[in-house]
């Protein structure tokens, strides 16, 4: 275990004191699990841990969300220390770091991954073999678990009657924000303890300039309308901030019920995923739908690489893998069609494409990334059908008609510089459906 400003963490980590273990919730505003420590402690020291399981298995040393979150920490910290308290972080293996500390109680936010729930199974007895209670709260979803299913308790496995019972479910209390600030004087006080720096925990600074942390009501009033054309700034770019809870998706809602629809049904996929993930945990590594891992899958390593350098020869799916490789976005239009692609075009498993997005996506979240390639390879569950493959120009011709997006991303567009497609589109369909055919029977 490593603390940094501090080399006895159980001097200040005392049988008095209330922990709140920040994981996806980089907030002081609007917090479950901080608002119910704050509320029944009078002595609350927020802690985060740099968990080494997660970051040992990151490839690059410049990892954008490693220093997204070190930017998050920042500013909560400046926040605490202007409150008189501060932010206790560790750099370890979090079953260790709570092996070492004895507090009165330790608080979090449920985090539904199949590793987040192995690891807090098991800080759980750790803390319990101590007479420690570990509380933990919803907060990253609005419905969670077992809260929206069928008649019989069965969970969905289609969105459309998922949303509609969602939203029968949905009543003013359930958007109700939690009000943190109220109980702010119940942070312990102490001098403040100096964050690692990114070289200190094996990563690299940055001058990345991150999406905003902002509702931009402009654009969630003509979502419905803008939302499918990637040259127009259509999108909120809250992705990366609902991923690690900078932002509230409670308050997120409540603009949602408001203002749009459309997008409201984007947070309730959201939701759904995650739903999917809690009841299905199997889909982190194999197809929803068990006859689609019949597929024989081409997997060829060169158009594979082409792929991921935007050098298909298809436009739209070029730039739509080099903004992801320039900026950690995609936009979701063009996410469904660099998916598609690669899964019904190149016949290549739907599995490298979802690691591969894993490795580069600022927003990149286990349930949504996963939902949404198996939506796409046609195996998850109320996925596109298998016949389903999104004609690239076809695609082009309707979302980027002027060409935009395609152009300010591939300057060489229409030179010699640029690539031949890789693949016939007219062949490449007939194949994955004979393919698909003769593995579904």
């Amino acid at each position: 275990m490593k603390t940094f400003g501090q080399s006895q963490p159980n001097e200040i980590v005392s049988k008095s004191t209330a922990l709140v273990w920040f994981r996806r919730d980089l907030r002081l505003q609007d917090n479950a699990a901080l608002y119910n420590a704050l509320k029944e402690n009078e002595s609350v020291l927020p802690i985060f841990i740099f968990d080494t399981e997660i970051l040992d298995k990151l490839e690059e040393k410049g990892d954008l969300r490693v220093a997204f979150i070190h930017q998050s920490l920042t500013l909560m910290q400046k926040q605490l220390v202007d409150l008189g308290s501060t932010l206790l972080v560790f750099h370890g293996n979090p079953i260790e770091i709570f092996k070492e500390l004895t507090p009165k109680v330790v608080y979090t936010n449920h985090d539904y991954e199949p590793y987040a729930r192995t690891r807090d199974t098991q800080v759980k007895e750790v803390l319990e073999n101590k007479n420690v209670v570990f509380k933990t709260f919803k907060d990253q979803v609005i419905f969670e678990k077992d809260e929206v299913t069928k008649d019989d308790g069965k969970p969905y496995t289609v969105f459309t009657p998922y949303s509609r019972k969602w939203k029968s479910k949905l009543e003013e209390s359930t958007l109700k924000s939690f009000a943190t600030e109220k109980y702010f004087d119940h942070f312990k006080k102490i001098v403040p303890i100096a964050l690692p720096t990114l070289k200190e925990i094996g990563f690299q600074e940055t001058s990345f300039n991150f999406p905003e942390r902002l509702v931009k009501q402009s654009i969630v009033e003509q979502y419905d309308k803008q939302r499918n054309f990637p040259a127009i700034a259509g999108t909120t770019k809250l992705s990366v901030h609902l991923r690690f809870g900078t932002v509230s998706i409670r308050k997120l809602a409540q603009v949602a019920v408001k203002k749009n629809e459309t997008w409201l049904n984007e947070l309730i996929w959201r939701d759904f995923y995650h739903m999917i993930l809690w009841h299905f945990p199997q889909v982190e590594t194999k197809s929803f739908k068990p006859a689609y891992d019949k597929i024989e899958w081409r997997n060829n390593e060169k158009e594979f690489a082409a792929w991921c350098e935007g050098k298909t020869g298809y436009p739209i799916v070029d730039a739509g893998m080099r903004e992801l490789n320039a900026t950690g976005f995609m936009h979701n239009r063009v996410r469904m069609i660099t998916a598609s692609f690669l899964t019904k075009h190149l016949l290549i498993d739907w599995r490298w494409g979802e690691a591969y997005f894993a490795k580069k996506l600022l927003d990149f979240d286990l349930a949504a990334n996963n939902g949404g390639w198996q939506w796409a390879a046609s195996s998850g569950c109320d996925a596109a059908p298998y016949f389903r493959v999104f004609n690239p120009q076809l695609q082009t011709e309707k979302f980027d008609p002027k060409l935009e997006y395609i152009k300010k991303w591939i300057p060489e567009f229409g030179t010699e510089k640029y690539p031949q497609p890789v693949v016939d589109h007219k062949l490449a369909r007939e194949r994955v459906l004979r393919v698909y055919k003769e593995a579904l029977g």
